[in-house]
């Protein structure tokens, strides 16, 4: 046996595979930092997000099946210092004073717990915090109706399609979690998380 197929075998046994990356709960976080250094502007969002001891891995929009929804604060409470910790992160950042800048975290879930769900990232200029939020959400409903063949007009505004999505009774729930600021000079970096916990 080659010790490529051995070591495979030693894990099989050891019962590992795939699901164990699959994300078991979710928390979402935001923040804002100000610094005259964009770097450290970044760090300090990501310590009003909480999350600035982990090791985050940027990941894409997939929400699992039988993801649990949990606090901000049982959430910060699982992390470790130097955790690799998996999240969808939207940041961004300005120097210019009185800059509106923003960034969001859409959520779309659908009716059927055992089906996926999407989660969509945004940043802008010049966005409000509703602004913000419907786009966020209706980036991650758009790709999560799409995926379940509910029909619709993409033409339409949000408010019309939320509608459909709902009354299709295909998809159970969607939301945004955003954070806006405005710049004051200093480097401002704004971030919003939603934070994988396996």
């Amino acid at each position: 046996m080659s010790l490529s197929k051995q070591g495979k075998k030693s894990l099989d046994t050891a019962g590992f595979n795939n699901s164990w990356l699959v994300p078991k709960k979710i928390f979402f976080t935001k923040g804002i930092g100000r610094h005259k250094a964009k770097l450290q502007s970044f760090e300090l969002a990501l310590r009003d997000a909480g999350i600035e001891k982990c090791n985050l891995v940027y990941v894409s929009s997939i929400f699992p099946p039988n993801c649990k929804i949990i606090p901000f604060e049982e959430g910060i409470s699982e992390l470790l210092p130097g955790q690799i910790t998996f999240c969808v992160l939207a940041k961004i950042s300005t120097n210019e004073p009185e800059r509106l800048l923003g960034a969001s975290i859409g959520l779309a879930v659908p009716a059927d717990e055992y089906h996926y769900g999407y989660l969509s990232e945004h940043s802008a200029f010049g966005e409000n915090e509703k602004e913000m939020g419907d786009f966020a959400e209706d980036l991650a409903s758009t790709m999560l109706a799409t995926t379940l063949g509910i029909d619709f007009d993409p033409q339409k505004d949000y408010d019309e399609r939320r509608e459909i999505y709902r009354m299709s009774g295909k998809i159970v729930d969607t939301f945004s979690h955003t954070c806006v600021a405005r710049g004051n000079g200093l480097w401002t970096t704004v971030v919003s998380a939603a934070v994988f916990l396996l």
